[in-house]
């Protein structure tokens, strides 16, 4: 689905002037309209998170965060303006009262949720499998003996170390998702352990591998809104999304972006 109510997409330069603006008075902030009671809300999102937010083909920033709120925002009959700043600048953003929400792919975790209020889950998080499927690899047990590959510092790479003594694999850290894949593909590794999303993601964009296996959900994201500051749109984002999963809209939108 193609988003209709982007005002603009950042670029760099604009994300950084925005932050230089996060410290100043200025009264057309979003904490300053919110308090006004105007009804278009400041939403943040990151810049790049395939399939969560991303610039398509076509030049339209398109993904799962971004039809979710979208048809959310539809459903539930606010609008708002999306800046597309990167994650670590939306979250600040949102500290210093110049969006009033955050849609990016966030976890919702303990420590987070005592300053942030947090929708109701729209998505939970699980590490997929992926292998090259003429390698006769079809399950976990298959792995024993074998090299498999994760980039650093991900949860994917947290997942493979919890089970490489129980099926017997060793686990070689790379940089970046390309060259995790392509080491599968070329038989190097026998499997990649990624973000489900995002590897089936790319398998839907022709990228050569099959998930074979998916762990339970690792973490949950939510929409997030600073503590007790907008609970009328916390309540929206849930009704919305509720209405959504009713009527399966919620199922289209992730099977546009994973197939399926």
């Amino acid at each position: 689905m193609k988003h209709k109510k982007i005002f603009g997409i950042s670029t760099l330069l604009f994300a950084a002037s925005f932050l230089v603006a996060c410290g100043s008075d200025d009264s057309n902030t979003a904490e300053s309209s919110a308090d006004s009671g105007a009804d278009t809300y400041i939403i943040g999102t990151d810049t790049t998170f395939a399939p969560f937010e991303f610039e398509n083909d076509n030049g339209d920033f398109v993904g799962i965060d971004i039809d979710l709120l979208a048809a959310i925002a539809e459903d539930q009959g606010f609008e708002y303006e999306l800046r597309t700043l990167g994650f670590n600048a939306s979250v600040t953003a949102l500290e210093a009262g110049q969006v009033d929400g955050v849609i990016a792919g966030m976890s919702i975790t303990d420590d987070r949720s005592k300053k942030y209020d947090f929708s109701d889950a729209y998505y939970q998080s699980a590490t997929g499998v992926g292998v090259n499927p003429t390698s006769g690899i079809t399950s976990l047990e298959d792995l024993e003996g074998e090299q498999v590959v994760a980039k650093t510092g991900t949860e994917g790479s947290v997942y493979a170390e919890s089970i490489k003594d129980e099926y017997g694999f060793t686990v070689k850290y790379v940089e970046d998702s390309a060259t995790m894949y392509q080491d599968v593909l070329t038989g190097n590794s026998a499997a990649a352990f990624e973000d489900f999303a995002v590897i089936q993601y790319e398998i839907t964009r022709g990228m050569g591998l099959e998930v074979i296996h998916e762990s339970e959900g690792a973490s949950e994201y939510g929409f997030a809104t600073m503590k007790d500051k907008q609970p009328e749109l916390v309540e929206m984002f849930n009704a919305g999304l509720k209405n959504l999963r009713d009527s399966g809209k919620y199922d289209e939108i992730l099977a546009e972006y994973l197939g399926e």
